[in-house]
């Protein structure tokens, strides 16, 4: 049985390496095998931040099964498999070196093949994939990068090149690009500069090019991206007073329903409990961390202003000034909303100085960086361990955002609650990977200063999210 075998060789390589093993090795490896043999779909929780060591206890059971396999990765976790991970299993046992085919379309014999989420997407809609089991690592991404991939933008060059494909057809589309444009640049001006569109500002271009053919690219992508599964909004540039439309699907295993039908799957992701990226999994399993012998310092003070107390600002600057000061290392400040980040930032520079930047990758040994969690979660791993965290505002989506708007009216309408299926799952996913790496050196601190993990009843399942935890009451210095 491949479990057994995958069980045995694992347990030798482990041995024969001598290193500190990861708890979860051999459960991680018999649960992959078991997925393998059966074809079924399972969904590995992994504890966020950690170590990339259980890739060794995933690769074994996918070099000794004997099914065509599709593992998907993003460009970091490509890298890594391909100059640390195989080379790591070749060596160990050479007659387990697992052959990985890369490109666009891989021959049919060829029994494992690597491909980014964009490849993915247009082998299933060629349908390249055939009978292959989808092994996905990175699955706390997956919803993301296949949003990306299936994303339709149409940039002002676009609108020239179908006025020229379709001359006959030009002053019906001058005249909606001009309806269009009335739309978006009479919308109130927000900081992002998106606009939302509803389906009825679009309704008559989409009747229009429905009758025009041939259309250029990207043209032929909008109009098949339809449906209540999608949704639009215009990006503006207010210098140039120009704007460009962007299409995303709200749920992209939606979209790509048949994706993951009638063929296995393995996802292993560090998801928050909540996070079922529209999955019904046939196993779905938690393998955290060991326990650990330092709790989480925490500084959330009990009575706090909302954010959207009119001293919200001012109590920012007040406790952030306070839990900067004595610090000997980095300090990390995150908050998303860009007046409140960028006003902090000032503030916080007029007290310290140089020492205080936004979003760079090169501070000071007792810097402070202001950034929203989008870049953080993107550039921590390039940069020290901070001595602290200052979440500044939790990382919950702004219904401001037209994606977020969308997805939470569409939740609305099929009478289920959008906060806790849809924006907290998200949102807890985020907090427990951006203060990883204090959780996993023991080394910082974390502050909350967000009145809504007091205030609010769901922040009993952030502070839970957080555990292991101590309160601190008062602040030391470091």
């Amino acid at each position: 049985m491949l479990e057994a075998r995958a069980h045995q060789q694992l347990k030798d390589l482990l041995r024969q390496e001598g290193s500190a093993p990861w708890p979860h090795h051999l459960s991680l490896s018999r649960l992959v095998a078991r997925s393998l043999r059966r074809g079924d779909h399972t969904l590995v929780r992994l504890a966020p931040g950690s170590e990339p060591s259980w890739w060794i206890s995933l690769l074994v059971p996918l070099a000794l099964s004997e099914c065509p396999l599709a593992i998907v990765v993003g460009e970091a976790q490509r890298q890594r498999l391909l100059q640390v991970e195989l080379p790591r299993l070749a060596k160990a046992e050479p007659s387990m070196a697992l052959p990985c085919f890369e490109g666009d379309r891989a021959p049919e014999d060829a029994r494992v093949w690597l491909l980014n989420h964009q490849q993915l997407v247009a082998a299933w809609q060629k349908g390249w994939l055939g009978e292959r089991q989808l092994v996905i690592p990175e699955a706390e991404q997956l919803d993301t990068l296949l949003r990306q991939t299936l994303e339709v933008v149409v940039t002002p060059q676009h609108w020239d090149q179908l006025r020229r494909a379709q001359p006959a057809a030009e002053s019906s589309l001058l005249s909606l690009h001009q309806r269009l444009n009335r739309r978006v640049l009479s919308a109130p001006h927000r900081p992002n500069q998106l606009v939302a569109l509803a389906p009825d500002d679009e309704a008559p271009l989409r009747h229009l090019l429905q009758l025009l053919s041939p259309l250029p690219a990207p043209w032929p992508d909008w109009l098949a991206a339809k449906g209540e599964g999608w949704t639009s909004w215009a990006q503006l540039n207010p210098q140039l007073l120009q704007w460009q439309l962007h299409r995303h699907p709200l749920e992209p295993l939606a979209v790509l329903r048949g994706l993951l039908e009638r063929r296995g799957a393995v996802l292993l992701g560090q998801l928050a409990p909540g996070s079922e990226l529209g999955l019904q999994p046939v196993v779905e399993l938690n393998l955290g961390d060991a326990p650990l012998a330092d709790p989480l310092p925490l500084f959330a003070p009990l009575r706090q202003p909302l954010p959207n107390s009119p001293n919200y600002g001012q109590h920012l600057l007040e406790q952030s000034r306070r839990l900067i000061l004595g610090q000997a290392g980095l300090t990390v400040v995150l908050i998303d909303d860009d007046a409140l980040r960028l006003g902090l930032t000032s503030g916080l520079a007029a007290e310290f100085g140089s020492r205080v930047v936004h979003e760079s990758t090169a501070p000071e040994g007792n810097g402070v960086i202001c950034a929203r969690w989008c870049w953080w979660l993107e550039q921590q791993a390039r940069l020290p361990l901070p001595s602290q965290i200052v979440i500044a505002l939790l990382p919950i989506a702004s219904l401001e955002d037209p994606l977020t708007a969308a997805r939470v009216m569409a939740l609305r309408q099929g009478g289920r609650d959008w906060f806790r299926e849809g924006l907290l799952p998200d949102a807890l996913t985020r907090l427990q990977l951006g203060v990883a790496g204090l959780r996993r050196e023991g080394a910082g601190r974390l502050a909350v200063l967000d009145g809504r993990l007091r205030g609010r009843s769901w922040g009993r399942q952030v502070l839970a999210a957080l555990e292991p935890w101590i309160n601190l009451t008062r602040l030391l210095p470091h």
